[in-house]
């Protein structure tokens, strides 16, 4: 009786053999090549979900892959535990946010390694605790050394429900990406990082990332936004102000009517001063700040204004031209003050419209057609200019370089490139974070922390609340001395923003225990770039952008040599149930917890390869996952039944001489080496995991059926080699997928541990090429044998084949063979 197959037996014996044997540590003095994969670490919620099997489990083959293929793999797991959950967490459960994360900590890593997953957790990082975030903290007062880091005074997004600031990118849709709170605006003095240093290199280099998805790289161009235009200055007509406006249009500059100033911007309450349309346009300007800045910007919003009762000069016609405040209008974007064209932007067509204001045409189409009043604006480049001075005749794009030259002769402004990308303000006003490392001395201003005194560190004994920041109220943690003067003192009480953890942890996991800087840059230069990255697209200009940004930062300060921190990104896609994402509030989530005790980790984990591909939505199937567990049963059970057949198991295959072999055995290499070929370039051509573990599927059914076939007639010894060779290939191609099934099968077969450490299988090509056909023998009708041939054997020769075979001569013995029949060479019927 062959020993049943109990995942939960044999996976939780082969985790703690691993653990045992430091399997999956990773030593820097290997003469292998490096290869460095890297899931994006998760934040410590308590629980995995299917998600997290799904990602880890893409991470956990190529790292296994990659081991057996010859390389050195880093292949760490950490924890991006600070943030603002774990401080609700806190509150609702009246815990303390350290003591809830390090649970949630130690719960998530036993379900990780329940998963059987490769990671070297002598290199875990945690975020939360002092030995990483003083690292935040010291490249913190690099970064202000250098002028990257500096505090200002701005109108932000704020988040009235978790109270606290947040980045544009951490808007989506005009609400928190937190918690989905609607978010407003708000005036505070905040820290910020000077990515706009970067912006040109990050949107350069973007050419250089070949490994990364074009999804990607196009929603970074996009939001670093280059614009390459003319400034040019517009005089208040009463007063001495100089309204700048950028744009890329300089060819309708004759076809302005109004101008567009933003509710925020510093000279709107000069310009109001003493106007009756003063109040009109106050209350204007209070509606906006509930309005969040990315909705102000979208093409479906609304256009509104209020017009302020000025005007300006514009610089070449001399015209008046009014001045209007509109919502679509955003002081972080140009200059904050925007020209209008009607005729020649939809969005100021439709402005004009709604508010009556004057549409001038300045282009005219190639076909000479083009009259008001206009249906919509014509926004081509095609055709000339009309009414516009000097420049009258010219193409729009010669018109464009011809006004540019004009405008910077006269002095009425400039050539001038702009971004979209903004600075990056890292101020929470909340207390779960790293602490920023800044002292306010009345005496010597904004001072630094020394170096020496790092880790500054959250206090342990506060009170939190509903709301707000709990450090604005704990002495012991603001009251200080200057480090410079002695004088009394004040520190910072804001805290960084969680993406700072998230951008440089990578660099960390290559050198953890390092104590004297935030990394050993010997050992840094040694892994550094990870080759291959993993993670969600929702992280396109999040993590991704602020890491590269990172990176360029470390390496200017002198602690590292790389320009790019990931060479190839994999972005997976979600996991679905029912056609929409899995979540509490639709009552769709699967837990993997369930899923493993009921079919275990190997079940989970090849699932979710096998549903889709990794960039591809996986749509969650019971039967699915039934099917998976079904194909591991039989697996087991194949390899079983040929132990008992075979039990003195060896390795002979690798000298045998298959030349001389039987067609039946030919055909067994051949399936063995196609399988090999097609799960290896399924896996480094783009991971199609899917695809290979079918081919995996195809490969035993192939074994099967030759299974069935019974023992070989001719070539036993050879036959016998041949399948050995097969089923060890099998669990070898299986082993990155399942490898707690492999492991055991493997010791099953006499080999030690680990099968991992075994290589990757070659393939023979010419096992491959030499193509033969299986041939079934009637006789009378029925169907009483199978044997192999090469292709396009003659059917004189088939036939005796068939007539000397043992087999088919102990059914036709004694009797007369009155006709034999070779059909398509591949149906031999003998009348007897």
């Amino acid at each position: 009786m062959d020993k049943p197959y109990t995942p939960k037996e044999i996976e939780t014996r082969w985790q703690t053999v691993w653990e045992k044997d430091k399997t999956f540590r990773v030593s820097e003095s290997s003469d292998r090549p490096k290869y460095y994969v890297l899931e994006m670490f998760p934040y410590p919620s308590g629980r995995i979900h299917m998600g997290h099997v799904r990602v880890y489990a893409i991470g956990d083959v190529i790292a296994r892959f990659k081991h057996m293929r010859g390389y050195n793999v880093l292949h760490p797991m950490g924890w991006d535990a600070f943030g603002l959950p774990a401080e609700n967490a806190a509150i609702k459960n009246k815990v303390a946010p350290a003591d809830w994360t390090l649970q949630n900590i130690r719960d998530m890593r036993q379900q990780m390694k329940a998963l059987g997953l490769s990671f070297d957790w002598e290199r875990e990082v945690t975020t939360c605790k002092p030995d990483y975030y003083r690292w935040n903290q010291w490249l913190f007062i690099r970064m202000f050394e250098r002028g990257l880091a500096y505090k200002k005074e701005a109108t932000l997004n704020w988040c009235p429900d978790c109270a606290t600031v947040l980045a544009n990118e951490q808007v989506e849709e005009g609400l928190c990406w937190r918690c989905d709170t609607p978010v407003t605006q708000k005036a505070l003095n905040q820290w910020f990082f000077k990515i706009t240093d970067y912006a040109e290199e990050l949107l350069k280099s973007c050419d250089q990332l070949k490994g990364w998805p074009e999804r990607v790289l196009t929603m970074q161009r996009n939001w670093i936004g280059k614009s390459e235009g003319v400034e040019v200055d517009f005089k208040r007509a009463d007063g001495d102000d100089v309204l700048k406006i950028f744009t890329t249009r300089p060819d309708t500059l004759y076809g302005v009517t109004f101008m567009s100033i933003a509710a925020e911007h510093p000279l709107l309450q000069k310009i109001i001063a003493g106007r009756k349309e003063k109040a009109a346009v106050e209350a204007f300007v209070e509606k906006q700040t509930t309005h969040n800045k990315t909705i102000q910007t979208t093409v479906e919003q609304e256009k509104e204004g209020v017009f302020t009762g000025a005007y300006a000069t514009h610089p070449l016609t001399g015209a008046s031209i009014p001045i209007w405040v509109a919502n679509f209008v955003l002081m972080g974007y140009g200059t904050g003050i925007v020209m209008a064209v009607p005729a020649h932007d939809q969005r100021d067509f439709e402005f004009a419209q709604k508010y009556d204001l004057p549409i001038k045409l300045v282009i005219q189409n190639t076909t000479g057609d083009l009259t008001l009043p206009l249906q919509s604006a014509y926004t081509e480049t095609n055709g000339a200019l009309i009414e516009s001075g000097q420049f009258s005749g010219l193409a729009p794009k010669t018109a464009q370089e011809a006004i540019k030259d004009f405008i910077a002769q006269e002095k009425i402004g400039k050539r001038e490139i702009h971004y979209r990308l903004r600075d990056w303000g890292v101020s929470r006003q909340r207390y779960w974070g790293t602490p920023i490392p800044m002292i306010y001395c009345d005496v010597c201003g904004i001072v630094p922390v020394p170096i020496k005194d790092l880790p500054i560190t959250l206090p342990k004994n506060i009170v939190l609340g509903e709301t707000g920041n709990p450090l604005l109220k704990n002495k012991d943690f603001i009251d200080t001395n200057c480090p410079k003067c002695g004088s009394a003192a004040k520190r910072e009480t804001d805290t960084m923003d969680t993406f700072v953890d998230s951008s440089w942890y990578f660099l960390r996991y290559t050198s953890p225990n390092e104590v004297e800087k935030p990394l050993d840059s010997r050992l840094t230069d040694q892994w550094m770039p990870v080759d291959q990255y993993i993670g969600g697209i929702e992280h396109a200009v999040l993590h991704l952008l602020y890491a590269r940004f990172f990176t360029k930062v470390v390496r200017d300060i002198g602690l590292i040599k790389i320009d790019e921190p990931f060479k190839n990104l994999l972005t997976q896609g979600m996991v679905i149930k029912n056609g929409a994402k899995m979540s509490k509030s639709k009552g769709n989530v699967v837990d993997p917890n369930h899923l493993i005790e009921a079919y275990g980790a190997d079940t989970a984990r090849l699932f979710s390869l096998f549903a889709a591909p990794p960039e591809k939505d996986l749509e969650w199937s019971d039967d699915g996952v039934q099917g998976s567990f079904r194909f591991l049963q039989r697996v087991w059970k194949l390899v079983h039944e040929y132990v008992r057949a075979q039990p003195n198991v060896s390795s002979d295959f690798m000298t045998t001489d298959f030349s001389k072999a039987s067609a039946r055995v030919r055909n067994l290499r051949r399936l063995t080496h196609q399988s090999i070929k097609k799960v290896t370039q399924d896996i480094e051509s783009g991971y199609q995991f899917n695809t290979a573990i079918a081919a995996l599927m195809s490969f035993y059914n192939g074994l099967s059926r030759d299974n069935h076939l019974g023992p070989a007639t001719q070539d036993m010894t050879l036959h016998a080699a041949a399948y050995t060779e097969a089923i060890t290939q099998l669990l070898l191609l299986l082993s990155p997928f399942t490898p707690h099934l492999a492991e055991s099968l493997w010791e099953t077969l006499g080999h030690a541990p680990s099968i991992m450490d075994f290589p990757w299988p070659e393939y023979d090509e010419k096992a491959i090429k030499e193509e033969t056909t299986q041939v079934v023998v009637q006789i009378n009708g029925k169907v009483r044998h199978r044997f192999f041939v090469p292709a396009g054997t003659a059917d004189t020769a088939l036939k005796e084949q068939a007539l000397s075979d043992a087999t088919i001569l102990s059914w036709i013995e004694g009797k007369t063979i009155k006709k034999v029949f070779v059909i398509k060479n591949k149906l031999i019927n003998i009348v007897l």
